[in-house]
């Protein structure tokens, strides 16, 4: 009797489950040192960020935001990003191709907070949205760091043009 019990549980809680992490969110943890200062100030900690997938379902990203993405260079690899600049904009680069870029349609640009130390659309270019997963909510761990991520762009980093 216990075992059809447990059984039942995890026919009917394991879908639950996995449909609330497909769509409403998850924990992640950060790697790196792109985004210092704002994740992992210091090397020797890791930050934890509550990912919302539900904030992005309609691809909908602020310039500011903080985001999950798959990498253009590795699609088995996840990235996080601050978005710069939204399609239409044109952004001046930090040693890309070209000096500016207007950004396609169903586009973005993103880039680590720490300029130097990241790979971003600086290297590969503008992101299709497709690729956008979740937008960074907060820090949950550790504890002395809870904390919700404002969408807030660098003075220094502000598009050129904005299209909106």
């Amino acid at each position: 009797m216990w075992l059809k019990s447990v059984c039942k549980s995890l026919v009917f809680g394991l879908p639950i489950g996995v449909t609330i992490l497909d769509t409403v969110g998850y924990v992640a943890r950060v790697e790196g040192i792109s985004m210092q200062p704002v994740l992992n100030p210091e090397s020797m900690n890791t930050d934890y960020v509550f990912l919302s997938r539900w904030a992005v379902r309609d691809y909908h990203v602020k310039r500011g935001d903080v985001i999950s993405l798959m990498s253009p260079k590795d699609p088995n690899q996840k990235i996080i990003k601050r978005v710069v600049a939204l399609q239409g904009d044109v952004v001046s680069t930090l040693g890309y191709k070209n000096q500016y870029v207007k950004i396609p349609e169903g586009h973005c640009w993103v880039e680590g907070d720490h300029t130097g130390h990241t790979l971003d659309s600086n290297t590969f270019g503008p992101v299709s949205l497709g690729l956008v997963n979740a937008r960074a909510v907060c820090i949950v761990w550790p504890p002395s760091r809870w904390q919700s991520l404002q969408a807030k762009l660098p003075e220094n980093r502000q598009p050129v043009s904005t299209a909106i």
